[in-house]
């Protein structure tokens, strides 16, 4: 597996692993009709964004995962930095490719010189909660309502202290 900066000519495949993976990891949580009918261009502005630093796994010539990361985009935690999005195609999810990006990820954070991180995942997200808290992350206490499909889903934010070289 190779893990690598987005590339331009990257944009279309990573959307297509954020459609693939949320009509997965959200099946049961998001109501079915908004996942039957997700366009995967939903994304692109995202992904395009210039604040965003974002990664593709590459399994040879196929993509199979991506995450992005950048400076908190919330102002009371300014100081941090956030993991906005980390996502495998589903196939690949239980391997340990996951935990390979989201290093990758924490470790681009760490370059960039924060020793906290933060992520926002879905409550009812189990699956998505064991994995982050197997890899360190805590459950901060905190949460906000996110409204989805026409539901409202509450998100709890997790955060990381990053284990300084000694």
């Amino acid at each position: 597996m190779e893990i690598r900066l987005l590339e331009e000519d990257d944009i279309d495949g990573v959307c297509g692993i954020y459609a693939a993976s949320w009509k997965s990891a959200y099946r049961g949580i998001i109501p079915q009709e908004f996942l039957d009918n997700i366009d995967k261009e939903k994304w692109r502005e995202g992904i395009e964004n210039s604040e965003l630093i974002s990664l593709v796994m590459m399994n040879g010539e196929m993509m199979i995962g991506t995450a992005s990361y950048c400076a908190s985009r919330f102002i009371s935690l300014k100081g941090f930095g956030e993991i906005v999005s980390l996502y495998l195609l589903p196939n690949y999810y239980g391997n340990g490719y996951g935990r390979q990006i989201l290093q990758a990820a924490v470790d681009g954070l760490a370059e960039l010189g924060y020793t906290y991180v933060f992520l926002w995942v879905l409550e009812e997200n189990m699956r998505a909660r064991a994995f982050y808290e197997k890899f360190g992350f805590q459950n901060s206490g905190d949460c906000l309502t996110d409204y989805i499909g026409g539901k409202d889903l509450r998100e709890l934010r997790y955060i990381y202290k990053i284990k300084s070289e000694v």
